[in-house]
């Protein structure tokens, strides 16, 4: 008997059955890393609204909701639920798009508010890095003034002191 075939839950999930998960089930991004997000995500987590907002945003922009979709008009229809012009359907259908048009403003201005924070950990950044230059070139200025003195000391003392001469060439 092959792995593929076992009812094993330790062999995984069947190939078969992760090319139809990836097709219909939201897509599940990865956590984020940047630390300024990372809080940010676990300050959204506190709020239930946030969460129940976010599984909301994150259904209706997946496939399975296409789906469902697709399913839910072709059997209203097919099956005659009501007649031509579909009245009740066409109300069901805007009040819907109303709710999903508001999530996705919601899921906008998270995006917007995650954009801020990475902008606020950028421009923290690049105000640290802009101290630590300022810091490098006093001290490269130090630096040159020290060499300056050393080199001046230096020829001073060079010129103070007698140059040995040359022996005499012996005969």
């Amino acid at each position: 008997m092959s792995p593929v075939s076992t009812n094993d839950p330790a062999a995984g999930p069947r190939p078969a059955a992760g090319r139809l998960r990836r097709w219909v089930l939201p897509v599940k991004f990865p956590e984020p890393i940047n630390p300024a997000l990372v809080k940010q995500a676990e300050e959204r987590a506190d709020n239930a609204q946030n969460r129940i907002s976010d599984k909301i945003t994150a259904f209706s922009g997946s496939m399975l909701f296409v789906y469902i979709h697709v399913i839910w008009f072709g059997c209203w229809i097919g099956f005659g639920v009501e007649k031509y012009p579909f009245g009740l359907l066409t109300m069901i259908v805007s009040l819907e798009a109303i709710f999903l048009s508001t999530f996705v403003m919601i899921s906008q201005n998270r995006a917007d508010a995650k954009r801020q924070v990475i902008a606020d950990e950028q421009w923290k950044t690049v105000q640290e890095e802009d101290d630590q230059n300022k810091q490098l070139l006093e001290l490269s200025k130090q630096i040159l003034h020290l060499t300056k003195e050393v080199r001046t000391l230096t020829d001073r003392h060079n010129s103070d002191t007698p140059s040995p001469s040359p022996a005499p060439a012996r005969k």
